[in-house]
């Protein structure tokens, strides 16, 4: 599986991921909640076991936004009562990952988690910097990747839910919850490796929806995607035709 190849460079050899989910505030976008989930896989890159999923609040410098308490559901109230310095919340999530941490992927839906931990050290000086390169070193988009191979209709990336929904993964707890969106992309994760049919299906729609391919070889390559026997002397034909 060509998709599983590319992982598995992604990977660096790691056989463990830990799925993360960052929540941050809507102006300085600082950290303020981390959702992960670590996860051992088998010799075929599918997930054999999880750990419970680690949820903490992290106290920002800076207010956290009505969009973002009411898209999250974190209050300021919430995080003055059980949040912890950026430093603390750093610390507990290495303490979860275990001995796996220095041998371990770090998977987000998207980047704007590595931009949420970036803003985190600009308002924290005394952040664990071993902690934080591990995690930038290591980390991977499965967003970007996945993404390649599947679209939405009119060619762009779709959101997590939907993708969840699209390969049949069962969805938990409320959207923006970071636990459960840790949990979600696990299980996406998963599917998406298991499920090699499903793939190949989405992929030869965005191989139809692809906008770079050569002239002459659109009209060929849509027959193939439907299903249609094609011959060296129709290619030759449209390429005559392109260059006539």
């Amino acid at each position: 599986m060509h998709w599983m190849k590319k992982f598995e460079r992604l990977l660096k050899g790691h056989k463990h991921i830990c799925f993360l989910d960052f929540e941050g505030t809507q102006f300085s976008h600082e950290m303020i909640a981390i959702g992960a989930v670590m996860a051992s896989l088998d010799n075929k890159g599918r997930v054999k076991a999880t750990k419970l999923p680690y949820k903490c609040y992290v106290k920002a410098h800076n207010k956290i936004g009505n969009y973002v308490t009411n898209l999250t559901g974190i209050t300021e109230d919430q995080l003055k009562d059980h949040g912890v310095t950026f430093r603390k919340a750093m610390e507990g999530f290495k303490k979860y990952c275990g001995l796996a941490f220095s041998k371990c992927s770090f998977c987000t839906f998207g980047n704007h988690d590595m931009r949420i931990l970036s803003q985190s050290i600009a308002y924290n000086f005394d952040f664990p910097k071993e902690i934080v390169s591990q995690i930038q070193k290591n980390y991977i988009d499965f967003s970007a990747f996945v993404s390649e191979f599947s679209k939405d209709d009119k060619g762009n990336p779709q959101s997590l839910i939907h993708y969840c929904e699209k390969f049949g993964v069962d969805i938990v707890g409320p959207n923006h919850d970071p636990s459960s969106d840790a949990v979600n992309l696990c299980s996406l994760y998963n599917a998406f490796i298991k499920d090699t049919s499903l793939v190949q299906e989405e992929y030869k729609k965005v191989l139809g929806k692809f906008t770079r391919v050569p002239e002459p070889v659109k009209p060929i390559l849509n027959k193939l995607l439907n299903g249609e026997n094609v011959t060296p002397s129709e290619l030759e034909n449209e390429i005559k035709k392109f260059l006539a």
